[in-house]
């Protein structure tokens, strides 16, 4: 249900909407992106800490519910791989959405292939070749950068990155990103039929306003006249 009300939007949406409802802002770090090419998913976070071998994924897969999104919390290691072809292909059968690694991928062409969504911060050949020992928390929570996830929240992922947002706000947030989508469609195609986004927003009023208030920001002056073009 989340992953089909997220097919009309996006995560710069997401983003803005968290800050419109005063949620958080939780983004995994820069350079986290898409396997296959126009990727995208949402759904419950699905968490694991990854210590060397695959077992823990296939556990992980016996509490999976349908939609759920795998977070592989790998310490953003880039010296090895820690999933590829068979654990994606795994994660399909197990009714999970796709996959975002807090590390490396490999088996790319496979993971095409499979068409899974997968977001990591890209491919090594090299697969792991440690073995550490697990936490108690192997299953309860992940950590990705610097932020802790759990089943407590929702992953919104596509071109431009991924987002973690508490499940008890997703539906306020979902609502208001449709809002934000309806005014930014309406203002583009405004602009492209000649009415400027300078004009739209009365520029020429922000700058006179802010002239004899240094302290009247844009942001305000876009509430107050309908903009969505920053939050």
């Amino acid at each position: 249900m989340v992953l089909k009300r997220f097919a009309e939007l996006s995560t710069a949406l997401v983003a803005d909407a968290c800050v419109r409802v005063g949620v958080g802002l939780r983004a995994a770090p820069v350079g986290v992106s898409g396997v296959v090419a126009g990727g995208r998913v949402a759904g419950r976070v699905l968490p694991v800490r990854h210590y060397g071998s695959v077992d823990v994924f296939l556990e992980a897969y016996g509490a999976a519910e349908a939609g759920d999104v795998l977070v592989i919390d790998n310490g953003g290691r880039v010296d090895e791989a820690c999933i590829g072809d068979l654990a994606v292909l795994e994660a399909r059968a197990a009714g999970v959405a796709g996959v975002v690694v807090w590390g490396l991928h490999r088996d790319t062409a496979e993971l095409v292939e499979i068409g899974l969504p997968v977001f990591s911060y890209g491919a090594l050949p090299l697969g792991p070749m440690r073995l550490d020992e697990r936490e108690p928390e192997a299953l309860t929570v992940a950590r990705f950068g610097p932020h802790l996830v759990s089943a407590e929240d929702v992953v919104f992922a596509d071109a431009d990155g991924v987002l973690f947002v508490p499940a008890g706000r997703v539906e306020e947030v979902v609502e208001t990103a449709v809002a934000i989508a309806r005014t930014e469609r309406a203002q583009a195609e405004r602009i492209t039929s000649g009415d400027t986004l300078r004009r739209q927003t009365a520029f020429d009023d922000y700058l006179e306003r802010r002239a004899a208030d240094p302290g009247y920001s844009f942001r305000q002056h876009l509430r107050r006249v309908g903009g969505a073009i920053e939050e």
